[in-house]
């Protein structure tokens, strides 16, 4: 065991010491949310992609996530239930599953992770970002709890790049809308050299995320870019951007991981460190929550290690160059609203997909399309063929879920993994005798 990994004492899983420091800084986060009804506090209830954290703590707000709701749901195999009251209540089997689990944990007692009931929104706030259930889903909760809703409409990368007007748009709607009202729910007046301070710090720890993600080009990868890239993109991308806690955590992580390079030493599973690296993989689309170590488990059984990932994009992708900048403090908060993976167009994604199987000497794309998720499956059997095509290196497909345990069939992933795991080999038989 290397010295920077460490046995779990609630669970037979190893984990990394930032994992475990992950996991404690989100059961933390927890305790404040569900306190506040005594503490005074009030609540921000927005979503990953494009959330502003850096204006929400300007305000003494509490940061809820619904998304990471359904997905700590999911982790502790409690999601199904609320996605079948969901449908018992009316929604379609189609709906996205985090919407589901949302609603249904919400009529069943809107009980968090520690076993405390959530407080009710104090506002709504929608930076939307590429995913019009989004908007759909906060429409259902405005009905629920009557609080004030805040809509801030980020445009589309249609053409694939951002404009001086859709900065110059959102830019308004900061002012304006979004700020002027986010003072009246909280009663605190607004500090733009505050912000600047919140953006700065976020900025130190999207460099040092940056400077882990990319030690997976090195071989053997210290780290899986996907399975245990969940974890290390939690504080950035929900409650703790902008704070010193981001900071600590990611400078952290950092140090960790430089260490595993320094000893040479792969990424850690559930099981300790894996064992040899045969297949790098770039993966599209999220994981599934429900049976996520059994997943995961699919993968580093056959020293497959995912090197770059589309999810662990999808609350900023700062591998590609973005850094909040306290200088333009409101113009940042809109270029990285309007950055994010996905409100990213198809050739953007195609784009970015391709640049990770070269820079990062990857075997294939593999792409784990969700059932529900309208806003990453479309238009991924294209993505694919293009990225072959682009490339030279094999796609597969495969099929699961968010966070509904009806849609994990463990057979039929496993057979899918094996067969393209073949492909690989045949392909590199194939180089091997044409050099």
């Amino acid at each position: 065991m290397s010295p920077a990994t460490v046995r779990s004492k609630t669970a037979d899983v190893e984990k990394d010491a930032s994992m475990r420091k992950q996991k404690e800084m989100m059961a933390a986060h927890y305790d404040r949310l569900t306190s506040a009804p005594e503490t005074g506090e009030k609540v921000c209830s927005t979503f990953v992609p494009g959330n502003i954290n850096e204006l929400i703590g300007c305000f003494d707000l509490v940061n809820n996530l619904p998304e990471v709701n359904a997905i700590q749901n999911g982790l502790r195999r409690t999601s199904g239930q609320y996605v079948l009251e969901a449908e018992k209540i009316g929604h379609s089997e189609d709906v996205c599953t985090y919407v589901k689990s949302d609603i249904g944990m919400l009529a069943k007692g809107n009980v968090a992770p520690n076993g405390k009931p959530f407080p009710n929104p104090d506002v709504l706030l929608l930076s939307y970002t590429g995913c019009f259930t989004f908007m759909k889903w906060f429409e259902l909760l405005r009905e629920q709890y009557k609080c004030e809703t805040i809509m801030l409409h980020t445009p589309y990368m249609g053409d694939g790049k951002i404009t001086p007007n859709m900065i110059e748009y959102m830019v308004k709607q900061l002012r304006e809308e979004v700020i002027p009202k986010l003072e009246r729910v909280s009663g605190v007046k607004f500090d733009i050299d505050r912000l600047r301070e919140r953006l700065g710090r976020s900025a130190q720890a999207e460099e040092d995320l940056v400077h882990v993600l990319n030690s997976a080009r090195r071989r053997p990868t210290p780290i899986d870019a996907y399975f245990g890239g969940i974890y290390y993109i939690g504080p950035i991308f929900g409650a703790f951007r902008g704070t010193e806690d981001a900071v600590e955590y990611y400078r952290f992580l950092r140090a960790e991981i430089d260490a595993r390079v320094a000893a040479g030493a792969g990424p850690v599973t559930p099981e300790g460190d894996m064992a040899a690296e045969k297949y790098r993989l770039v993966v599209e689309g999220p994981p599934n929550y429900t049976n996520f170590r059994q997943f995961w488990k699919m993968f580093y059984d056959e020293g497959a290690v995912v090197v770059a990932s589309s999810y662990t994009k999808v609350g900023g992708v700062y591998d590609l160059g973005f850094r909040h900048d306290p200088r333009r403090p409101l113009e940042s908060l809109a270029e990285y609203c309007l950055g994010v993976y996905t409100n990213r167009s198809l050739p953007m994604r195609v784009d970015m997909l391709s640049d990770y199987i070269e820079e990062y000497g990857a075997d294939g794309l593999l792409i784990n399309s969700i059932k529900s998720c309208n806003s990453f499956s479309a238009g991924q059997l294209l993505m694919m063929r293009e990225v072959e095509k682009r490339t030279g290196k094999p796609g597969a497909f495969i099929e699961s879920d968010l966070v509904d345990p009806r849609y994990f069939s463990a057979a039929n992933i496993k057979n899918r993994l094996e067969s393209y795991f073949q492909m690989i080999e045949q392909r590199r038989a194939g180089e091997r005798s044409a050099a």
